[in-house]
């Protein structure tokens, strides 16, 4: 027993020595990190317990301009000029549909199509977006608009979504557009029947579309991007333009830096107020020139509200047009329930164009499914149209609207 005393005493000399060896070490790293006004860096956790490893090399640890990553902020880019010849940004080219400056993919991907209804319940999101605007009569004289959206990468929440007419079909096959909508009538089963009709119904396919805050418990079906190219995949659409399906240029654009004012035309009329009301008696919309922003705003008038303007849920912004075009079209009523159909395909009707706060009379004809809707002038010239957003207002052969005033057609 007394051999081992020694030993014992030894061992534990040893270990008080190294003890404070440690502690030295310690103090001496923690005051030279205080001395140089910093504390120790904080082990990075991803709130699981166990340590996040991130590599030395990892860009998302810094960025060359902006330092920290911390501290990255996406590029601003300056206003567009959409009058500009030349490309304002590498990748930007000519919009088909609107003529104006946008991304290549965007411009070489399929555009969508959307129902969505016009009544004091409607909860409209993403309307102002719209490349194109369609309105048209339905049962009651009720209507619905069918917008043709360009740029949809980047939608959380459009619609709200409601069941479509077949002529809006017709509509949409000249821009080759993925057509999206809620439910249909019977008379829609020949024509989404075929192969080549490439439609999204959210009521036979519910993952394309969800339910949403909304103004009453029918009109809440929305969709959004990531759902609509779920679905197109699903369905097996492509979501680039098909081949053959749509004209090489589809609006007959004025030259970039020139406006078309309209003054050529020797009975070019005055048109400061578009007044939709004598067709449209449910909504009664109409339209007034903004000399400062050059733009037709829409109102409306819905039956049991106060007029105003036509707002955009999304945004809270009015919807405008460069554009408007009056389409006068042959129709019959279908049944005593009071569904309609439309002439589509015609080359013997007229219609008005209106931009700058001018109109004038025109014609129109379309003469296949997928080929473009042509608009003349009086020497039966393609009207030159002016770049940005169009309105396209489907009226009732034999029904009027006025400008300024004047009942007029």
């Amino acid at each position: 027993m007394n051999e081992n005393k020694p030993k014992n005493r030894h061992s534990t000399t040893v270990i008080m020595t190294i003890s404070v060896l440690l502690m030295v070490v310690i103090a001496f790293f923690t005051i030279r990190a205080c001395s140089n006004g910093s504390e120790p860096d904080p082990v990075p956790n991803n709130g699981t317990g166990s340590i996040d490893i991130i590599p030395p090399d990892d860009p998302s640890l810094t960025d060359p301009v902006n330092g920290d990553g911390d501290d990255i902020t996406p590029p601003i880019l300056d206003p567009i000029d959409h009058e500009s010849e030349t490309s304002p940004y590498p990748g930007m080219v000519r919009s088909r549909i609107t003529n104006e400056w946008i991304w290549e993919e965007a411009a070489a991907t399929r555009p969508i199509a959307v129902i969505v209804p016009n009544s004091r319940t409607a909860s409209q999101y993403g309307l102002s977006q719209a490349s194109v605007l369609y309105e048209c009569t339905v049962e009651g004289s009720m209507t619905r608009l069918m917008g043709i959206w360009e740029n949809w990468d980047d939608f959380d929440k459009i619609g709200n979504i409601r069941s479509t007419r077949d002529y809006f079909v017709y509509w949409a096959f000249e821009w080759d557009a993925l057509f999206i909508h809620y439910g249909a009538t019977i008379y829609c089963d020949t024509i989404l029947g075929r192969d080549t009709t490439h439609n999204i119904d959210c009521l036979q396919y519910a993952p394309a579309s969800f339910r949403d805050v909304a103004k009453n418990q029918v009109d809440n079906a929305f969709t959004n991007t990531g759902r609509i190219v779920n679905a197109a995949t699903t369905h097996d659409y492509l979501l680039s333009y098909r081949e053959g399906r749509i004209a090489e240029k589809h609006f007959n654009f004025a030259a970039p830096g020139w406006a078309n004012t309209l003054e050529q035309y020797i009975n070019a009329v005055d048109a400061q107020v578009i007044d939709m009301s004598p067709t449209y008696p449910v909504t009664n919309c109409y339209f007034v020139y903004n000399e400062e922003t050059g733009l037709y705003d829409r109102f409306q008038h819905l039956a049991g509200e106060n007029a105003g303007p036509h707002i955009d849920l999304m945004n809270g912004e009015q919807l405008s047009f460069k554009n408007i075009i009056v389409q006068n079209t042959y129709y019959e009523q279908r049944d005593r329930q009071g569904y309609l159909v439309f002439q589509c395909h015609d080359t013997t009707r007229d219609g008005w164009y209106f931009t700058g706060g001018k109109g004038i009379r025109i014609s129109w004809e379309k003469t296949s499914d997928y080929g473009a809707t042509r608009f003349l002038d009086d020497k039966r010239s393609e009207i030159e149209m002016n770049t940005g957003k169009t309105m396209i207002l489907i009226i009732q052969d034999g029904d009027t609207f006025m400008i300024d005033g004047t009942r007029v057609w």
